[in-house]
C-alpha cells in the first residue's frame, strides 16, 4: 500500500512538471493606442495586428504555458493621455509588459513612463530616433518600428537617384517627427549627391488646416523637388489644396510619412498624386515570395478584408519581439526579458528582423516606390516597390 502510494506520488509530481499549471496567471500586457481621431486610421489596425500575433500564440498554447492577455486601451492623440492610461494598466491591471503609442510625443511619454516603473515597453509605431538614442535611451524601451532617422535617410536614397533634382525644399509637421526625419533626410542627400542646395523650409502646425501659404511659399522658391513628412490626413489635406495649382506636376516630391500606405490612398482616393514617391510598412502586392504571401493569407483571414492594412504588421511584430524574447528567457522576470531581447532575431511580417543590443532599436527598413495608377485596383500603388534596408543606414 505504502508503495503504491509512493509511486502514485512519484506519477502526480511527473504530471505537475511535464504539463502547464493549471489555471496559470495569464502574462498581461498594455496596449494603449491612438484609437479615435485621425490617427486611428493608423492605430486601429496596429491594435489589430497585435491581437493577431496574441490569438496566434495563444491557440499555440500560450507563452511557458501562459495565455497572452492583451489590454486595448484607447489614448487619442496626447502624450498626457498615454501616459496616464500607462499609469492606470500598471497600477491598477497590473500589466506585466507595455507596448503601444503612435505619435512620437507618445513614445517618449511611454518610454518615461517605463523608466520610471521599471516595466519593458517595446514601440510598435512612434519613430522620433532620440527615443533610442542618449540621452532618452534606457534599459526599459525598445522599438520594432523603423526610426525617423532611417526613414529619412531611406527617402535620401531615392531621391538621390534623379541627378535633375538639385534645389530641394522641404515640407513637414512642426513637432518632434518632422524635424527629426528632415534632419535625417538634408545631411544623407547632401552625402549622396553634394551638388544640391535646400532653398526653402516649412514648418506648418501638426493638424494645420490652412497649407495655402506653405504652398506659396513653396513654389515661389522654385525646387526642382520638394521632401515632405506630412502623413496620414495631414498630407491628405495638404495634397488636395496644392494639386490644383498643377503643384506635383511642377515640382518633383518625395514623401516619408508612408503616404504610399494603403490607408492613405484609399483615404485621399482621387486627390492622391500619381508621381510621387513615397514609403509603406507593408504592401498586400509585393514583395512576390512564398514568406509575404502567406503573411498577407494571415492578414486576410484574421480581418476579412481582401486588401489587408500595411499597419497590421507593426502591432504584429511588437508583439512578436516580445512574446520570442519571454520564450527565450524562460521566465517573465523583466531583466530576464530584457536580455534576451538584446539582438533576438523574429521571423516578422517584412520576413528576418532583428533588435539590436547596443540601441534597443529594430533594423526595420520601409517598402519604398513611385505612386502608380494600374488596372488591377481601383487605387494607386507603389511601382516599382523595393524594401530599403535600414542596416545600411544606421550608425
Amino acid at each position: 500500500m505504502k508503495r503504491l502510494l509512493v509511486i502514485t506520488t512519484i506519477c502526480m509530481v511527473m504530471v505537475a512538471f511535464s504539463l502547464p499549471a493549471m489555471g496559470a496567471k495569464d502574462i498581461v500586457v498594455g496596449f494603449p493606442m491612438y484609437l479615435s481621431g485621425g490617427g486611428a486610421v493608423f492605430g486601429k489596425p496596429s491594435a489589430e495586428g497585435a491581437k493577431m500575433l496574441v490569438k496566434e500564440v495563444n491557440d499555440s498554447g500560450g507563452v511557458l504555458g501562459r495565455k497572452i492577455k492583451l489590454l486595448v486601451r484607447d489614448c487619442k492623440n496626447s502624450p498626457d493621455e498615454a501616459t496616464r492610461v500607462a499609469k492606470e494598466m500598471i497600477n491598477k491591471n497590473n500589466i506585466d509588459f507595455l507596448v503601444g503609442g503612435l505619435t512620437s510625443s507618445q513614445g517618449l511619454a511611454l518610454s518615461e513612463v517605463a523608466k520610471q516603473e521599471q516595466i519593458l515597453y517595446i514601440a510598435p509605431i512612434s519613430k522620433v530616433a532620440g527615443m533610442t538614442e542618449p540621452p532618452r535611451l534606457h534599459k526599459y524601451v525598445f522599438r520594432s518600428a523603423a526610426n525617423s532617422k532611417t526613414e529619412g535617410r531611406s527617402g535620401a536614397v531615392l531621391a538621390a537617384k534623379n541627378k535633375k533634382w538639385k534645389r530641394w525644399a522641404t515640407i513637414g509637421p512642426d513637432y518632434s517627427y518632422g524635424h527629426s526625419v528632415t534632419a535625417a533626410f538634408i545631411p544623407w542627400l547632401k552625402k549622396l549627391r553634394p551638388d544640391v542646395e535646400i532653398v526653402h523650409q516649412a514648418w506648418p502646425k501638426l493638424g494645420e488646416s490652412d497649407y495655402m501659404p506653405f504652398i506659396n511659399v513653396v513654389m515661389a522658391s522654385k525646387p526642382d523637388a520638394v521632401f515632405g513628412s506630412l502623413w496620414g490626413g495631414h498630407f491628405i489635406n495638404f495634397a488636395k489644396q496644392a494639386s490644383p495649382l498643377g503643384f506635383f506636376k511642377k515640382i518633383g516630391f518625395v514623401s516619408a510619412g508612408e503616404a504610399g500606405c494603403l490607408e492613405a490612398v484609399k483615404g485621399a482616393g482621387d486627390d492622391m498624386p500619381a508621381g510621387i514617391i513615397s514609403n509603406t510598412y507593408d504592401t498586400f502586392y509585393y514583395p512576390d515570395t512564398p514568406w509575404h504571401k502567406a503573411w498577407v493569407k494571415q492578414c486576410q483571414a484574421f480581418t476579412g478584408e481582401k486588401y489587408p492594412s500595411s499597419w497590421l504588421g507593426t502591432g504584429y511584430d511588437a508583439m512578436k519581439f516580445l512574446t520570442e524574447a519571454i520564450k527565450k528567457a524562460g521566465t517573465t522576470d523583466t531583466d530576464a526579458v530584457i536580455k534576451a531581447l538584446e539582438g533576438l532575431t523574429i521571423n516578422s511580417s517584412v520576413g528576418k528582423l532583428k533588435m539590436r543590443a547596443k540601441d534597443h532599436q529594430a533594423a526595420r527598413g520601409q517598402y519604398w516606390g513611385t505612386l502608380t495608377k494600374v488596372p488591377e485596383y481601383p487605387f494607386l500603388i507603389l511601382k516599382p516597390v523595393e524594401y530599403i534596408d535600414a542596416e545600411k543606414l544606421m550608425e
